[in-house]
């Protein structure tokens, strides 16, 4: 058990949190959800002793031990491998040191020949026998194979440390497991072996993360930091979103009778519960959600741009034709005789690791980057906008309020109020919306690059990466945005969610090859045969 006790912090005039009260139980996992600049990483740091809070304490079960997924991925670099993983478990890897140390002595005493004892005694309570070979098959799950288990971290690739740090967290079956964001820089294969591990874990999870998909599979409960209080829900991120739609919804009606919003509850209820997969996790939130009332579901103070493109005109016969497209950059082959062939309406999503070479098709379809070889022929009735990964270039040394900056690319030169409604509508209200161009966040950003791309009217959009730097609430509007949009799509991500609802096609560039299939996002993992066929031609 882990419980936070009237806990509250301050960094100057900002309220993150305030008398904090919450219990987190065995056998729960706890999807710590807020908006960004909430506190969600700093709670967790809170709760694992990292950050001292100014009022109130945090106090976990006797003898229950914490493990946290480290964020430092240059921390280990002098160690191997397994060494790594089995230091997320510290008393027994001091035990293991110490033990060696003793066995190393040339002068052993019978004072040392005791305090071996002592240690093997421990060491064997910790299940120490079985250290390594347990470190290799988180490893192995993470897919890190027995080649890399003595190297050194400092050998390996940037993705590669990342699920060492992410098996030392999960090393050793800790009591309570704090994950913030432990996804990221994962393959498909490591994310669905992660959300099975934490599905049958049977001790306490907390975890923080931006992928909907993931807290849908593994979270029994939602913790939303708002109101600089934190509530828990019951049920996963779906449950919770919808609920608090609901909640608003009902708020609205005030005057609705309360037996009507009772049914509308029971409906909703009943619709989450028959969604629920068959692991043991949703059968037990199953029990749980038919225990909720009318008095468990609140509003949320969350705010929720909004995202409409509208096209301009509709796409004729042809859409994009692509012929043998090649590019080296620096010396790497990045794409080699690249051949596809879009349909009008189509919705496609560029998936697997290639990133550099998603990246440049992109840049190359836009204009904005010449092939070496071969060519590419957009409909004669198509217009397309462009979400660049990198959109620094539109912002840096760039001194223009947002209203002037959103002018550029009106079509109409639209007036001041039409600017700023429609900037209020992406959450630059009253005088956000005279803010420099060149100070801000990375999720304004993001915002300001989709309202010119909703400006421009175009009936297909291109977008690398647009869900970077974005919260959940802004996630949200864009999928929803782009699932009602009435052109095409060409887009990258790695939100499992967002390309599995927005996407009816898929394209992934292989070292050997093109893989085109018009299928879902959940078919193509679970696609068993598929997966090892594209897995051999990376091997080459």
């Amino acid at each position: 058990m882990l419980q936070a006790t009237n806990v509250s912090l301050r960094y100057g005039d900002k309220k993150l949190f305030e008398d904090v009260n919450i219990k987190f139980t065995p056998g729960n996992c706890y999807g710590l959800i807020g908006a960004n600049g909430a506190g969600k990483s700093t709670f967790l740091k809170v709760l694992s002793g990292e950050i001292e809070p100014q009022t109130g304490n945090v106090s976990i079960g006797k003898d229950q031990r914490l493990a946290v997924l480290k964020q430092d991925h240059f921390a280990y670099e002098e160690y191997e491998v397994l060494q790594t993983v089995i230091m997320g478990h510290t008393r027994l890897y001091e035990v293991m040191k110490e033990k060696n140390e003793i066995y190393m002595k040339g002068d052993f005493t019978e004072e040392d020949g005791m305090r071996a004892a002592e240690l093997e005694g421990e060491f064997a309570e910790m299940n120490g026998w079985e250290a390594e070979s347990d470190a290799a098959i988180l490893l192995k799950g993470l897919g890190i194979g027995e080649d890399l288990h003595h190297k050194f971290m400092a050998d390996l690739t940037g993705a590669q440390k990342v699920k060492v740090l992410l098996a030392q967290a999960l090393f050793g079956n800790p009591d309570i497991l704090l994950l913030d964001e432990p996804t990221n820089h994962l393959d498909i294969q490591a994310i669905q072996w992660l959300e099975e591990f934490l599905i049958n874990f049977e001790n306490t999870v907390i975890v923080v993360s931006h992928d909907r998909h993931f807290l849908n599979k593994v979270c029994t409960h939602i913790a939303d930091v708002d109101y600089g209080k934190i509530e828990i829900y019951v049920g996963n991120y779906d449950f919770w979103y919808e609920s608090s739609q609901l909640a608003m919804k009902m708020a609205k009606e005030q005057n609705k009778k309360k037996e009507e919003k009772i049914k509308d509850l029971q409906n909703f209820i009943a619709r989450f519960s028959a969604n629920a997969s068959k692991s043991k996790q949703a059968t037990s939130r199953k029990k749980l959600l038919d225990s909720i009332t009318l008095d468990d579901i609140k509003p949320s103070s969350r705010r929720y741009p909004y995202v409409h493109f509208e096209p301009g005109r509709e796409i004729g016969n042809d859409l994009l034709r692509v012929e043998g497209l090649s590019k080296t950059i620096d010396g790497e082959k990045v794409l080699d005789n690249v051949s596809f062939t879009l349909k009008p309406y189509d919705k496609v999503a560029f998936v697997g690791p290639n990133e550099n070479a998603k990246t440049v098709l992109f840049d190359i379809l836009m204009g904005e980057m010449e092939p070496d070889e071969g060519s590419y022929t957009w409909g004669v009735t198509t217009s397309q906008s462009y979400f660049p990964k990198d959109n620094s270039r539109f912002f840096e040394g760039n001194d223009m309020t947002l209203v002037n900056w959103l002018r550029q690319y009106s079509p109409d030169d639209q007036t001041e109020t039409f600017l700023r409604g429609f900037l209020g509508r992406m959450l630059f209200s009253g005088d956000e919306a005279l803010k420099k161009a060149n100070v801000l966040s990375g999720g304004e950003k993001v915002r300001c690059m989709l309202s010119k791309m909703m400006l421009s009217n175009a009936n297909v959009l291109v977008f690398d990466e647009p869900t970077n730097h974005l919260d959940l609430e802004s996630i949200t509007s864009l999928n929803k945005g782009l699932i009602r949009f009435k052109g095409s799509i060409l887009f990258t991500s790695h939100d499992h969610e967002f390309i599995n609802t927005v996407a009816n096609r898929l394209i992934e560039i292989t070292p050997a090859g093109i893989i085109d299939k018009e299928i879902s996002y959940d078919e193509y993992v679970a696609d068993q045969e598929l997966q090892e066929k594209i897995a051999k031609m990376y091997e080459g």
